[in-house]
């Protein structure tokens, strides 16, 4: 697949090495240019280009930035996009660490990957959120490996989930349907499944446990 990963920080850069290895055809972009990539595109054989062109063609979008930039993201980002173009949503909301205040996340109710739909007018698959980044490099397992951990998966289009969860599956991770957007809250910083290596059953049971208020630790 044609597949465009924005943001080339420790997840994305683990991404574009895994998915490059695959055969997949990798475009990557970060806020610094082209030319700060020029480690990884020696590396991976992928193609870095500005981030307004990242989804041009593009079956799968993967959106792996600090909430804070989603706002700053070049208006008409998924505009080149293939038709019915999948978009991972990797981010997490860190107020006090990193991203400030978000009045529509803390007040409104709104969860994370909601908010980063409504930024990008397109909506998202989020994935990968909870996930080590380098457990993309180290713990691929074979379908059916009991060590194979497993990869909660949230989203209202379901096509474009089934798409995300076909490409994890490749990547060697099992997944958990997670629901909707509205329910993405149960892998947000701060519940039972956000960091969880463990396979599917565990993975299933953490979301059932989370409590939708929250955490204080992850609120301005």
């Amino acid at each position: 697949m044609k597949i465009g990963i924005i943001g080339a920080g420790n997840i994305g850069g683990n991404l574009t090495r895994r998915l490059t290895a695959l055969g997949h055809e990798v475009a990557v972009a970060n806020s610094r240019g082209p030319q700060s990539l020029a480690a990884l595109v020696a590396e991976t054989g992928a193609t870095a280009v500005p981030a307004a062109e990242a989804a041009r063609g593009a079956q799968v979008v993967v959106v792996t930035v600090p909430l804070k930039n989603v706002p700053d993201l070049p208006a008409g980002l998924l505009a080149g996009a293939a038709e019915g173009v999948a978009v991972i949503d990797t981010g997490n909301y860190y107020p006090k660490e990193r991203d400030g205040r978000i009045d529509a996340i803390e007040d409104g109710g709104v969860t994370e990957s909601r908010w980063t739909e409504q930024h990008l007018g397109h909506p998202v698959v989020k994935a990968f959120n909870g996930t080590y980044a380098e457990d993309l490099l180290a713990r691929p397992r074979p379908q059916g490996d009991p060590e194979r951990i497993a990869v909660p998966v949230a989203g209202d289009d379901e096509a474009a989930k089934r798409v995300v969860r076909a490409l994890i599956d490749e990547l060697g991770f099992d997944t958990v349907d997670a629901g909707g957007i509205d329910e993405s809250w149960r892998q947000q910083p701060g519940t039972p499944v956000y960091g969880l290596r463990a396979g599917a059953e565990a993975v299933a049971r953490a979301l059932t446990e989370a409590a939708p208020e929250r955490p204080a630790a992850h609120r301005a």
